[in-house]
């Protein structure tokens, strides 16, 4: 089965991203795959106190997917898989493109922001030539509506 994979972080933009995976998989018969990165400078100190920063990191994460995956399962009826990886954000991201197959189209949501839309699609678009999968970029900004007319 093809997957729509998206990261999960702490941004607006990440909500959009979530719901337009979900709609289009819900659509088109696939699969989510919800992928969040810990960045490995979050656990530069103590090896004890590192590790228990890294459990609460992977805590907030897991609290975070079930609110996005309570609504995918009972509004879409799309059952979504958590992976969580450590590491550069964008090479974690590469990497698990890369490592799982059944992984089709990767969805990023950008920042409705005059800097920009976002470290990730701005380092993402620069490589999207040599990604194996194509890359879907959902405005932040983009309304619920508008949403469901395109998926």
């Amino acid at each position: 089965m093809r997957k729509f994979l998206v990261v999960l972080d702490d941004s607006r933009e990440c909500l959009n991203a979530m719901q337009f995976a979900a709609m289009r998989a819900a659509h088109t018969g696939a699969g989510v795959e919800i992928l969040s990165v810990i960045p490995p400078d979050e656990f530069n100190h103590w090896i004890g106190v590192g590790d228990i920063m890294r459990e609460e990191a992977r805590e907030r994460i897991e609290a975070h997917f079930e609110v996005f995956a309570k609504w995918m399962r009972d509004k879409q009826g799309v059952d979504p898989e958590l992976v969580i990886r450590e590491g550069d954000p964008l090479t974690e991201i590469l990497d698990q493109v890369n490592d799982d197959p059944a992984i089709g189209v990767l969805v990023l949501g950008a920042a409705a922001d005059k800097k920009g839309p976002g470290p990730l699609v701005t380092q993402l678009t620069k490589n999207a030539g040599s990604l194996p999968i194509p890359i879907t970029i959902v405005p932040g900004d983009m309304s619920r509506e508008r949403l469901k007319a395109i998926t």
